[in-house]
């Protein structure tokens, strides 16, 4: 096996140690490979969404470029930045330039913390496939996902257009609404790990099992809130061509709309990988413990790898699948549904972790437990009488419920009392002419008349 392939001697050494001893010249290699994950998923995902799609909806997709339309997304990358730049006039120039910057440069650098495998070899160096060990790497990763919404925000903002400054608002309410279920649902994890480390928050998962099943409520909170994060469909309101042309990047072009696309494709294989460290044992294989052959070496970054184009197939099946919601079922669901399941799941996590810290509570007992209090609450759910409808709202919405609806006789006006206004204003316009006019027309034939009589005197 070459020095490049071997694998790792097994001295307990501490990952942050491997890390500290680290060369020079393997950080830059480890840094710009890390900056290289996003836009090489992003050509390849392009590709893979448009034939995934056109497959689901029984069309080819692409098929002009490459063997089987492989290569059109290398295609879209050397033909965009050769397009013609056009800014608005009423564009503030300054921000213009720098909101796509500030989109995809905390997208390209989110990928730093997450632990991809475990030790390994690299050219006779020892190391660990992660490029930043921090005792607060969670909050690195969810704070570099949050940052690139203010240039969403910005751009739409600066680009001195209406449509843009409504997709902007809406990925603020947006980022504000959904930031939130998604911490709530990370905070689960971290109680329960006792670590805000990625590597510790793998290693815990490696003794204690995966936490898609055993948090699972975080586990759906958290799949809920990543695809709001990264404003996908259904969620994709900030760029909703059915409403606002193109949302926040209508604006856009050439490089600079490369960049927004850029972003988003990087954010969601952030929020992949982030849920992969989280919930799915990053890059254990299942079933086989962590001092197994198959989860040693350069195995668990295939493994990773794996898991997280199963997290990105289904970005593509949603967007497939699904239609986008209208706005305020957008709202309600991330602040009715997500924000109070996150915290009622939040305190339970809190209330049995506390349990069995301090007494010797069972695994079966807080089971037991936990099981009749959910069939109490849906006994009291069930006990809660139905609100009544009164007799004067029971008619039958023919386009939704809870929304005003025109009624079926509606009769449209011939005109409106602005029209009314003015055409009473035109009249006595007409009036008020018609009326000088004579007296107009009067005066020189007077003066005529004057003339001809002293003519004759």
């Amino acid at each position: 096996m070459s020095p490049f392939l071997a694998q790792a001697a097994t001295e307990p050494i501490n990952r942050a140690e491997l890390l500290a001893d680290d060369p020079l010249w393997l950080i830059l290699l480890k840094a710009v490979v890390v900056m290289l994950i996003g836009p090489i998923f992003t050509v390849v995902l392009i590709v893979g969404e448009r034939k995934t799609v056109g497959r689901m909806q029984n069309r080819p997709g692409p098929n002009r470029v490459g063997p089987f339309g492989m290569l059109q997304s290398l295609a879209d990358a050397i033909k965009l930045p050769f397009k013609e730049q056009v800014i608005p006039d009423t564009a503030d120039r300054k921000i213009y330039f720098l909101a796509p910057v500030i989109a995809v440069v905390p997208a390209l650098i989110g990928l730093a913390a997450i632990p991809f495998g475990g030790e390994v070899t690299i050219f006779g160096e020892r190391t660990v496939l992660q490029l930043i060990e921090l005792p607060v790497s969670v909050l690195l990763v969810l704070a570099g996902a949050s940052i690139g919404v203010y240039g969403i925000v910005l751009g739409g903002w600066a680009s001195g257009s209406p449509y843009p400054l409504l997709g902007g608002l809406r990925s603020a309410a947006q980022v504000i609404s959904y930031e939130i279920a998604m911490g709530l649902s990370i905070i689960g994890v971290v109680l329960y790990s006792q670590s805000m480390a990625t590597s510790g928050i793998v290693a815990a998962q490696a003794d204690g099992g995966w936490y898609f099943y055993l948090l699972l409520p975080s586990f759906v909170i958290y799949i809920i809130s990543m695809v709001g994060e990264t404003n996908r469909a259904p969620f994709d309101l900030p760029e909703a061509e059915s409403e606002l042309v193109g949302g926040f990047h209508t604006e856009y072009s050439s490089m600079k709309f490369a960049m927004f696309f850029l972003a988003e494709y990087s954010n969601m294989v952030i929020v992949s990988a982030f849920a992969t460290t989280l919930f799915l044992g990053g890059g254990m294989f299942p079933f086989f413990g962590a001092d197994a052959a198959i989860n040693q070496g350069w195995w668990p970054a295939l493994w990773f790898l794996a898991k997280m184009c199963v997290i990105l197939f289904g970005f593509i099946w949603l967007r497939g699948t699904l239609p986008r919601f209208r706005y305020d079922q957008f709202m309600k669901l991330g602040w009715k549904v997500l924000v109070p399941a996150a915290l009622v799941w939040l305190l339970l996590i809190a209330t049995v972790r506390a349990l069995r810290n301090a007494s010797d509570v069972s695994t079966g007992q807080i089971l037991i437990i936990g099981g009749v209090a959910i069939v109490v609450v849906v006994l009291l759910m069930l006990l809660i009488p139905e609100k009544e409808i009164p007799e004067d709202e029971g008619h039958v919405s023919t386009t939704g419920g809870g929304h005003p609806v025109p009624p079926l006789d509606l009769k449209v006006p011939e005109t409106t009392p602005r029209r009314r206004a003015l055409e009473a204003k035109r009249r006595s316009e007409e009036k008020q002419q018609a009326e000088l006019s004579p007296q107009a027309a009067g005066a020189p034939g007077e003066g005529s008349k004057e003339g001809e009589s002293h003519g004759d005197l």
